[in-house]
């Protein structure tokens, strides 16, 4: 077969396993939401963790066999907060519950989240947003989509006209991070209109993926926020890269996906 054919019958391939993936995501999606509207008490870390888990079990038992038995020889990212590159191979990188902590607390910003991994690069993702009954998908090489309609990031060309967003990467961060992090918003709220801070980064980064926001950054971060949104944004026509405008890979330190108009004043502004 030639390499023409591979490629193609590769490509149709991880279409058709994108549409499976969009129906993982939504039944998923919908057993979380049949858990969503009340505010959920706690106390202590220890009852904080354990309806975290519940929400995530709940997600998993649905995503977890699904896409076992469309990839059954992917590897399976065990912790959603995981950093850094992954071993060679496939890899399925999941978060059940996306700002699952907003759900704890009745609020809408959460997320089902699936991307495939190969080779350390995201080929397709599905995310979705059970509230609004949602669903935006990448594929590499074939654009980003909400419900089938495609996305295109901004045009904005000045940095002080834009709307920015940023993101927690993970409770008990390390002091140096979070001093980094609020040195960074200072310097946006100098050099963009406005700034925005909340968590999930994947919400941010579908939002610049549809063009409403300019851009999003972010110190440190897990695979699993910011993968979908990366696939996402790159193939709305986005820019990605660290904090100082090196090429993005999951090994960095900071991430910064952006409107190719404002990127390098983007990266201008957080290397202040």
């Amino acid at each position: 077969m030639s390499e023409t054919l591979q490629t193609t019958d590769v490509a149709a391939s991880d279409a058709d396993l994108l549409g499976q993936t969009v129906i993982a995501v939504r039944s998923a999606g919908s057993a979380l939401r049949e858990r969503f509207g009340e505010v959920v008490r706690y106390q202590t870390r220890e009852e904080l963790m354990s309806a975290l888990a519940a929400n995530d079990d709940t997600a998993l038992g649905i995503l977890r066999p699904r896409l076992t038995r469309l990839r059954p020889d992917a590897g399976w990212v065990e912790d959603e907060l995981d950093g850094g590159a992954l071993p060679a191979g496939e890899w399925w990188v999941v978060d059940p519950a996306e700002g699952n902590v907003n759900h704890l607390h009745a609020l809408p910003e959460w997320a089902v989240t699936a991307t495939l991994v190969r080779e350390n690069q995201p080929v397709l993702t599905a995310v979705h947003l059970p509230l609004t009954g949602e669903t935006y998908t990448a594929l590499t090489g074939a654009g980003a989509h909400v419900d089938g309609r495609p996305l295109h990031v901004s045009q904005t060309a000045d940095l002080g006209l834009g709307m920015v967003a940023t993101s927690q990467a993970r409770p008990d961060e390390d002091e140096q991070i979070v001093r980094r992090v609020g040195s960074s918003i200072a310097a946006m709220l100098s050099g963009a209109l406005v700034v925005r801070t909340a968590v999930p980064a994947t919400l941010h980064l579908l939002n610049v993926a549809a063009g409403r926001i300019d851009a999003f950054w972010q110190f440190a971060g897990a695979r699993a926020d910011l993968l979908p949104g990366a696939l996402l944004v790159t193939e709305a026509g986005g820019q990605l890269s660290d904090a100082e405008g090196r090429p993005w890979t999951p090994r960095s330190e900071s991430f910064l996906a952006a409107a190719p108009g404002i990127h390098a004043q983007a990266v201008a502004t957080l290397s202040r």
